[in-house]
């Protein structure tokens, strides 16, 4: 699944692919599809997942490629055109609203936050002027987060506990801050704002609603699969640039900072080579979704509100929900049992055009049933296809060596495709006597 559109891995830029996407129009509900077979799945394991998307508690899930409709489900009395929250995942958002105000020269995002807010707006006058917008975006605010109330936006609740740039913290209150300093760089208020620079070029609805000192943004479900498009395409929508700097684009999906390497501008960032979790002052080794293409960036919410976007195979994915009940502790972790289904839809009926010049290994007489399988960063999956390319059979893999036992395949030519845990994917030939 991570490298399942071999042709792309081909293009030599973003604008090569970004010709073949499809936009909705914005003036109607019409929306193309895509049937699972034009995109390249199978529909052998298609029940499973919306068996597990119904068991934890989803009431709206799409996949788009290229833009195109390939799922669309909805559970319950859940509908195309009902409202859900984004929790967390309107951060992502709030983010492209900076980039869009930067893009009109009313902010800077290196501007001191103190400018827009005004003095006295944390509780931390020694350090308060160091603040600044790109602190907010990235988490390092340095302002505490041992309040008890993550959400407070009062100064009392904006106590320091570190120097800007120096701490890594989930931290709600900042975040939620960037709303006012948007109203007063473009002197309107938010949702006028987004209405007229994001929704209105896209066709998104929704809005920002307060909930105490939270601000939350709230659409359907389609309207959040139009802004992952819309960031699929690098912030261009059907030829109408909405963010024009591609630079702001390209940092806010990609490492912030050291600190926490999986984190960008207010999106979570999968295949770094470790990650911070909300709430945690230490770092896990390896990316954050293991199972998920290692390019994907993610927009992600409480309860699993969640948009993920993998540029290289056109793909959207959306699930708006109640919390899962699954047992993940985050969100993350279920936006990963999410992707260990859709990779289970994955079937490659021919690996022609796929360079194969790999090790043939060929089994000597009496035969043997294993093969060896390794990689520093260690192994993550394996699909074995015959000499035709038909698919076989597909298994996770655990570790750096792994030895496979082929007892029970054809004799003659499989293809091994190996996806390490870093998202890089190995072929190898194997010639079973």
């Amino acid at each position: 699944m991570k490298s399942l559109f071999f042709s792309f891995l081909l293009l030599a830029g973003y604008q090569l692919f970004s010709q073949n996407i499809y936009f909705p129009p914005v003036t109607n509900s019409n929306w193309e599809t895509m049937s699972l077979q034009e995109a390249g799945f199978c529909s052998a394991n298609e029940q499973a997942l919306y068996d597990y998307l119904a068991e934890t508690n989803t009431d709206a899930f799409l996949l788009l490629k290229d833009g195109k409709i390939v799922i669309e489900k909805y559970f319950g009395d859940f509908t195309a055109i009902s409202p859900h929250v984004w929790n967390s995942a309107g951060k992502s958002l709030m983010a492209f609203a900076v980039g869009v105000a930067a893009d009109l020269d009313s902010l800077n995002i290196n501007d001191r936050t103190t400018d827009y807010l005004g003095a006295d707006w944390t509780d931390c006058p020694e350090t308060e002027d160091s603040i600044r917008i790109i602190h907010q975006l990235t988490m390092t605010s340095g302002l505490s987060d041992a309040t008890g109330d993550p959400f407070c936006t009062a100064p009392e609740c904006l106590g320091c506990l570190a120097d800007p740039a120096t701490r890594w913290d989930y931290h709600n209150g900042p975040y939620t801050l960037l709303g006012e300093v948007i109203e007063a760089a473009v002197g309107q208020d938010l949702n006028d704002f987004v209405t007229e620079r994001i929704k209105r070029p896209t066709g998104m609805t929704g809005q920002y609603r307060y909930f105490g000192d939270n601000r939350i943004f709230i659409s359907n479900a389609r309207s959040m699969a139009r802004f992952g498009l819309l960031m699929l395409n690098g912030g261009t929508w059907d030829g109408t640039p909405v963010l024009r700097d591609a630079n702001y684009v390209n940092a806010m999906t990609n490492s912030s900072q050291d600190l926490n390497k999986s984190y960008g501008y207010l999106w979570w960032l999968n295949g770094k080579a470790s990650y911070q979790l909300p709430g945690l002052q230490f770092s896990f080794p390896g990316p954050i979704m293991p199972d998920a293409p290692a390019e994907t960036y993610a927009a992600i919410g409480k309860n699993g509100q969640i948009i993920n976007v993998v540029p290289s195979q056109g793909l959207v994915v959306v699930r708006m929900g109640d919390t899962p009940g699954d047992g993940s502790l985050v969100s993350s972790n279920y936006n990963d049992s999410i992707w260990v289904r859709i990779n289970d839809l994955d079937c490659a009926t021919s690996v022609a055009g796929v360079d194969l010049n790999n090790e043939v290994k060929v089994f000597p007489n009496p035969a043997t049933t294993d093969v060896r399988l390794s990689a520093t960063t260690g192994l993550s999956w394996v699909t074995i296809y015959d000499g035709s390319g038909k698919s076989l059979d597909r298994f996770r893999l655990s570790g750096s060596l792994v030895d496979i036992n082929l007892e029970g395949f054809p004799k003659g030519l499989l293809h091994l495709r190996i996806v390490t845990r870093s998202g890089t994917v190995l072929w190898r030939r194997v010639v079973r006597q």
